[in-house]
């Protein structure tokens, strides 16, 4: 028995070979973390070595105090996961107070994790309570195509939204809510973490221009499929914009409403506006 035949963890490593596979994670690009249950941590619990000294977050998440959670390491590489999960990423605790963090698990070979979790807890904080606790995984990528629409397009929720969910059917039915769009901002700080967070609260994808995707869900499966949706909408997209500057046809603001009843999901009327 060894931790990796632990399901989550299993979990986690694969989400992130898969990531890699589809070609989001150059180099050490993007990011993973999940917020692990209280008997998934009795599971591993045998695993963790003397923890390390509590370290600041830079950030305080007080509804996360005392909570668990999986990431990713900084400067670590996606590819390398499946390889030695104990090299490239670590298990922490969160102190009393949600300010602080401690490595028990992982980052064999030294390093922290990643530098994008101030965001990561931030958005965790704000999931957890909007989703009453079920959302547990939080995931950044820098996906190719949509990184390119943010260049073409203007940064605004409404128009991200209603583009991508024209580019397949099933997109309003997998995130009937839309997406929240970020101007650039310096990654890895507090205010880049403050801005998506709080599109977090109304959204589970948020856009960072010139930059990549973060997502949340339940589960792998779900997060994982939620960030491939969008991103292979993108795809379609960039396509269709390259073959032509205008669409011959399209899904209407009615063909949404029938899909909506029909998939019996709720599509925000602010996005079903009537192009000119």
């Amino acid at each position: 028995m060894s931790i990796m035949d632990v399901k989550f963890v299993n979990g986690f490593v694969r989400m992130c070979n898969d990531g890699w596979l589809q070609g989001w994670h150059e180099r050490n690009g993007g990011n993973l973390s999940y917020r692990i249950k209280p008997e998934e941590v009795e599971e591993v619990r045998q695993y963790f070595h003397e923890p390390s000294e509590w370290k600041e977050i830079g950030t305080s998440v007080p509804d996360l105090a005392n909570e668990y959670f999986m990431v990713t390491g900084s400067g670590k590489y996606f590819r390398n996961v499946i390889l030695d999960p104990e090299d490239t990423s670590a298990i922490i605790e969160l102190d009393d107070k949600g300010e602080n963090y401690r490595v028990l698990w992982g980052l064999c070979n030294g390093g922290r994790p990643t530098s994008e979790l101030p965001s990561h807890l931030m958005n965790h904080e704000v999931k957890k309570k909007a989703s009453n606790g079920a959302h547990r995984v939080i995931y950044h990528a820098h996906t190719t195509n949509v990184i390119a629409l943010t260049f073409v397009l203007p940064l605004d929720d409404a128009v991200f939204t209603r583009e991508l969910w024209e580019m397949a059917t099933e997109c309003p039915v997998v995130f009937p809510d839309g997406v929240g769009v970020v101007g650039w901002m310096v990654p890895g700080g507090r205010d880049i973490a403050v801005a998506t967070s709080e599109l977090m609260k109304k959204y589970d994808v948020a856009i960072w221009a010139h930059h990549g995707m973060f997502a949340s869900g339940p589960d792998f499966d779900l997060t994982f499929g939620l960030m491939h949706t969008v991103e292979k909408s993108a795809e379609i997209l960039v396509k269709t914009l390259s073959m032509s500057p205008t669409k011959l046809q399209t899904i209407t603001p009615q063909n949404f409403r029938d899909l909506a009843r029909d998939f019996k999901v709720t599509l925000p009327e602010e996005f079903l506006y009537e192009k000119k």
